[in-house]
């Protein structure tokens, strides 16, 4: 998010164009690459004025709630569209095909609201505290925040690794910390509670209770149809997912090694059936000489300790 506008030409716009021009659009997933096209479509014509777009405690107090759906889909100028898509880029695209295209679009809307209602009270309660009503007239606007918490989910659902900071290796866990510090030093026109606020949300949703509300919203509205398709972390195991009602064991969402040795012990509780009935995970395992017999062997007696 950022607080005010910024003059510039559309270098961005050519940069980002290159971007997805090196990545190739069919390699971007469809809720990714729509999100992409819809923040770039507003850019070029927006719905409203920047300032009539902007969240604010002052604007939105005064029932100008429409301003929370259109500040995440508004950006200051093409540089800040630039850098806010281009991450857009990797954490969509990355997300996407963890979460599923559906839960993805869902979880997109959900941060994109809830983002902006946390904004709104951080920024209250700063005034409260400080006793200076400056902060109720801060107005922000961008997806920026949205990525934010996007980044949080990321790392929950990716464990592990680093990430370079300013040439310094830092824990993925501790990097969006150390991002949002480090952008509001370089970039003080940015809006460090909105970032923020972006955190929180993504960590409502990693480590509070915001993904069983949106589970049980979900189910409510008949998503996906049961809760097999709702999303888990990598590593929670197959036989944990199959305790929940409706969880077809071999439904992705399990590790290649996973779906490999599900399927070895499934063809060998099914040997002896029909020989060209489909298994239920959806693919066959081609019939080898002994070698893969003592590989189906091995690999059973590790399910069976």
């Amino acid at each position: 998010m950022r607080s005010r506008q910024r003059g510039g030409a559309n270098l961005g716009l050519l940069l980002l164009a290159s971007q997805i021009f090196q990545m190739g659009v069919n390699n971007i997933p469809p809720v990714t690459l729509a999100t992409l096209g819809l923040n770039v479509y507003l850019f070029l014509a927006p719905l409203a004025p920047l300032m009539q777009a902007c969240i604010s405690v002052q604007t939105c107090w005064g029932r100008d709630w429409r301003r929370l759906l259109l500040a995440p889909l508004h950006h200051a100028d093409d540089w800040h569209l630039y850098y806010n898509m281009v991450s857009l880029l990797w954490k969509g695209s990355r997300l996407e095909r963890r979460l599923g295209g559906a839960w993805f679009a869902y979880l997109l809307s959900v941060f994109s609201l809830l983002t902006g209602v946390a904004y709104l009270l951080l920024e209250r309660g700063l005034a409260e505290l400080t006793h200076d009503p400056s902060y109720d007239m801060q107005c922000a606007v961008g997806f920026s925040g949205v990525l934010f918490g996007l980044k949080v989910v990321n790392n929950y659902y990716y464990p592990g690794g680093a990430t370079n900071v300013m040439g310094f290796p830092v824990a993925n866990r501790y990097a969006c910390w150390a991002e949002l510090i480090l952008i509001h030093v370089m970039s003080p026109g940015t809006s460090f509670v909105g970032h923020l606020a972006g955190i929180l949300v993504g960590l409502l949703y990693t480590t509070g209770p915001l993904k069983s509300v949106m589970e049980t919203c979900a189910g409510y509205s008949g998503y996906g149809g049961t809760r097999s398709n709702y999303p888990y972390p990598q590593n929670e195991s197959p036989r944990t997912h199959t305790s929940r009602p409706g969880f077809h064991p071999y439904a992705t969402g399990l590790s290649e090694e996973e779906e490999y040795e599900a399927a070895i012990r499934a063809s060998l509780r099914d040997r002896g059936g029909a020989a060209h009935e489909s298994p239920a995970y959806g693919f066959n395992i081609p019939q080898q000489p002994d070698v893969l017999e003592e590989v189906r062997q091995r690999r059973l007696q590790r399910f069976d300790r």
